[in-house]
């Protein structure tokens, strides 16, 4: 049956506040479709345990992307409402039940929004609420299940594309036959080697160079990539115990190695990647670096 226009300010009202919405929904849904292992680990730093961290990580990106695409097409508005404003009120809901532990970390989320976790979190979350409600409100009812859900059949293939493309860059990839130590070539394709890149400032960089600080490695030299304040790396080895060498060749590296965040590392044999590793927490990475031979 056909429906009544709405009137022209209530009409615009909804895409003006759809739109923006959208925007940020479908651009942080897309970053995390395209870079879903740097995403995993960025999630796990959240308290999400790490066997949750990826699964999460690709499925919360389908369901931003499809929440974005429905708020922009008018006959999807009032469903795309409803399902951003029940994502953003259980990430509100989530950060809150764990506030004293999760305050101050990084929580860029969305693109072209740089956050941590504090009270400007909530407001800006609490902005796209209203304007996902604004938007539902003045939408009309919402039809057809079957077009939607080809749009969100559409979303999961690209996802798995991107994921598969992700999945087949982590593994194999050849380094650098040499990086700079000491203003000195240092070799990569001698033997073990792992790449430890981090952030002399990230406490939790920190708290897994320590932590490796303690492994029994076999045949392996530990090559330290400092990605930012390369004149801390120094001190950082020393307060942790980290024994490694440091290079400040950070860009070809990361060429190669492309990664999010730190802490990262990578483990070559041979000059050729045996596995990278995102995630430093509980038994890991000494437990994957172990079954690789890198560790007793």
């Amino acid at each position: 049956m056909a429906q009544p226009p709405l009137a022209a300010w209530r009409s615009w009202t909804a895409f003006v506040c759809a739109l923006a919405v959208a925007i940020f929904f479908i651009g942080a849904g897309v970053w995390k479709v395209m870079d879903p292992i740097g995403w995993a680990a960025k999630v796990s730093q959240l308290k999400v345990p790490a066997g949750m961290s990826l699964p999460l990580a690709v499925g919360l990106g389908i369901v931003e992307i499809f929440s974005g695409i429905l708020l922009l097409v008018p006959r999807f508005r009032r469903w795309g409402a409803w399902l951003t404003g029940a994502l953003l009120f259980v990430f509100m809901a989530y950060i809150g039940v764990n506030y004293n532990a999760l305050r101050g970390e990084d929580c860029t989320c969305f693109p072209f929004l740089e956050r941590a976790i504090g009270p400007q979190f909530f407001a800006t979350d609490f902005l796209m609420l209203a304007a996902a409600g604004i938007a539902g409100w003045f939408a009309r009812p919402s039809i057809g299940f079957r077009p939607a859900a080809l749009v969100l059949g559409a979303v999961c293939v690209f996802a798995g594309v991107s994921y598969g493309v992700t999945a087949a860059r982590q593994s194999g990839a050849e380094a650098p036959a040499t990086v700079a130590v000491n203003g000195q070539p240092y070799d990569l394709h001698g033997g073990r080697v792992l790449l430890y890149f981090f952030d002399p400032e990230c406490s939790h960089c920190f708290a897994a160079a320590k932590d490796m600080s303690g492994y029994t490695w076999n045949n392996v030299r530990v090559v330290g990539v400092p990605t930012r304040v390369p004149q801390f790396a120094s001190q950082f080895l020393s307060d942790t115990g980290l024994k490694a060498e440091l290079t400040s060749d950070v860009e070809p590296l990361k060429k190669v190695f492309p990664f999010n965040d730190p802490p990262f590392a990578v483990a070559l044999e041979s000059g050729r990647q045996r596995q990278a590793f995102i995630f430093f927490e509980g038994n890991e990475p000494k437990e994957s670096l172990r079954k690789l031979g890198f560790v007793r």
